[in-house]
């Protein structure tokens, strides 16, 4: 890997590592060499993630932290420079929302705190000695395509996720203005995966469409390795030129002042499906 922050013997940290795209990603930082410290919810499949990862012992650290909890994310940093230098840092933890727009205030709040608060928490406690370390350094956001094109149903997921993508963005900014390309930030929008949340929905094997998360960081490793920001991954039902027909549709609504989400206005959605079928 030609990222300087994919350092071996240096230290990735990655939250909500304990299974899928997590998981998958500590599994490649490990390969690499790193040292990897796994942060996330205590549990079973926190413990059964260190043993996933075929590594020498001391390499990986499992770390029980809930990243909503600012000083639960202070402790684990704390826990992970036991194991070295950290060099990069993968925001990944995340839960659905479970509702619309009136769904219970426990969802909404749950879901703002893992997937936005959480990625804050991530962000203020570790960046800033990424920062000053005048090391290579990276950290990377897990996003969602639902935080781009906002599809009715989850409100409350894709609301966190579009927070998320402005405070990837945001960061990533920020990191240019302050050390060049020295510590790097990437967004990474998966597509179909089988992940966890899948297989929480009774899919008990991976549909057809579905992207593995070993794909999906495959994916993401290449980007980081060209000095991509957006990792936008297709899988085997959307591929890339149909991510961005849908991303462009989405940004002429305010271009031409259409209805918000005009993809699935009952006034639009039907130029909306001629406008797919048009060739580029």
């Amino acid at each position: 890997m030609s990222h300087q922050a994919i350092k071996a013997g240096n230290v990735a940290v990655v939250t909500g590592g304990a299974s899928g795209i997590g998981l998958a990603a500590a599994k490649g930082f490990a390969q690499a060499g790193m040292k990897v410290a796994i942060v996330d919810l205590a549990g079973e499949a926190l413990d059964a993630a260190v043993a996933a990862i075929h590594a020498k012992p001391g390499q990986v650290q499992a770390i029980a932290t809930d990243v909503s909890d600012r000083a639960a994310v202070i402790a684990a940093k704390a826990q992970a420079e036991k194991l070295g230098t950290i060099s990069l840092v993968m925001s990944n933890a995340g839960r659905e929302g479970g509702g619309d727009l009136f769904a219970p205030e426990e969802n909404w709040r749950r879901t703002l705190d893992t997937n936005l608060w959480g990625a804050i928490n991530v962000t203020q406690v570790f960046l800033p000695d990424l920062i000053a370390s005048q090391e290579p350094g990276a950290i990377i956001y897990t996003g969602s395509k639902q935080g781009i094109t906002l599809p009715p149903g989850d409100t409350a997921y894709n609301v966190s996720k579009a927070a998320l993508r402005a405070l990837a963005e945001s960061v990533s900014h920020k990191l240019v203005s302050e050390t060049g390309k020295r510590v790097s930030a990437h967004l990474l929008i998966p597509g179909f995966t089988y992940t966890g949340f899948t297989k929480a929905k009774g899919v008990k094997e991976k549909p057809a469409g579905a992207w593995t998360p070993e794909q999906v960081t495959d994916f993401m490793f290449k980007g980081i390795n060209n000095g991509d920001f957006y990792l936008l991954c297709p899988d085997n039902e959307v591929d890339r030129a149909t991510d961005l027909k849908r991303i462009y549709w989405g940004l002429g609504d305010i271009l031409e002042n259409r209805p918000a989400l005009s993809r699935w206005h009952p006034e639009h959605s039907e130029a909306f499906t001629q406008y797919m079928k048009k060739a580029d």
